[in-house]
């Protein structure tokens, strides 16, 4: 079983006590990685992607034990995955290494049934680019901003719009805010964008443009809005992953031009309020993994433990969340 951690006051998010991390004892082989993505489906989180080769791993999170399932059918790296029925989507990634990193130039699926993947279909030339955010609204695909050439140059506001059932692509309006290596998170009705940066390596400046402004982007008036300077993110980073619980969207990990160790804040925004507030530090800084939520917890393994290439995590932490 998994032992949860006393719980410490309460936590504005409609949850009725904020926790603190544990650090799984976790059994079984799962390799270090970092620019990589995860996924729940079940009671399995899907480790995936990330620089180098690196296998797919699930962690039976009831059990705690890894496994390997599948080979990658190529080096991905930098994406934030969605869950559309039993299928993992991967787009918005890329491929290669540092600083002209190439975007991948087909969505890539896992079936969580057969353990295997599919190629699906190209992304229009022109819309490419990696370390997007990447999220789903009504069995809808939405991706936003991201970046063309690697960490060197091109960032973009673009937004587009994929339905998987009819294959067709939509371009929506740009965002508010060029960025990328940030996740999104959609809460009812509304898109959040929260961290991320203008990498450029053109110019020297990889780690410190960081994006302090929250975007919305609201489906039903089909409107983005930005929200006052005093609503920006606390912490500016990027690198950050982004999970949703109730009607708050907390932003974990990340890095930053600031220090060089991974960021280990966890930052709510409450979408009720429309303001930030601090929950429970990691127990470990780590950027460049994704977090997702398991049966009121939130699991998040892997990412680098400072700014940049490593060290490489392949621990995982847990809070749980008493709605």
């Amino acid at each position: 079983m998994i032992k949860h951690a006393f719980f410490l006051g309460v936590l504005l998010i409609g949850l009725a006590a904020q926790a603190q991390w544990e650090t799984l004892k976790c059994t079984g082989t799962v390799s270090a990685r970092h620019e990589c993505a995860a996924a729940i489906v079940g009671n399995h989180y899907y480790l995936m992607g990330g620089r180098g080769s690196r296998p797919v791993n699930r962690l039976n999170v009831q059990t705690q034990v890894w496994d390997s399932v599948a080979p990658m059918p190529l080096m991905m790296h930098h994406f934030q995955t969605v869950v559309v029925g039993k299928d993992i989507y991967v787009m918005g990634a890329f491929t290669g290494g540092y600083p002209h990193e190439k975007p991948v130039e087909n969505i890539w699926i896992f079936n969580t049934t057969t353990n295997a993947w599919r190629k699906g279909a190209a992304i229009p030339a022109e819309r490419l680019r990696g370390a997007a955010g990447v999220v789903v609204y009504q069995q809808k695909i939405y991706v936003v901003a991201g970046i063309i050439d690697g960490h060197y140059d091109g960032h973009v506001a673009w937004f587009d719009e994929y339905d998987p059932a009819t294959n067709k692509w939509r371009v929506l309006p740009d965002a508010p805010h060029s960025r990328d290596h940030f996740q999104g998170a959609v809460v009812g009705n509304k898109l959040v964008v929260a961290g991320g940066r203008r990498s450029s390596a053109k110019t020297n400046e990889v780690f410190t443009l960081t994006e302090s402004a929250v975007d919305v982007f609201d489906f039903k008036k089909n409107i983005w809005t930005t929200l006052p300077e005093a609503d920006s993110i606390p912490t500016a980073r990027a690198g950050c992953t982004a999970i949703v619980a109730g009607h708050l969207v907390g932003v974990i990990g990340g890095e930053s031009g600031k220090q060089a160790t991974a960021h280990q804040e966890l930052e709510w925004f409450n979408t009720k309020t429309m303001h930030w507030q601090r929950g429970a530090m990691l127990n470990i800084g780590r950027h460049g993994t994704q977090a997702a939520v398991w049966k009121n917890n939130i699991i998040v393994g892997a990412g680098s433990a400072k700014r940049g290439g490593g060290p490489e995590l392949a621990d995982v932490e847990m809070i749980p969340l008493q709605r």
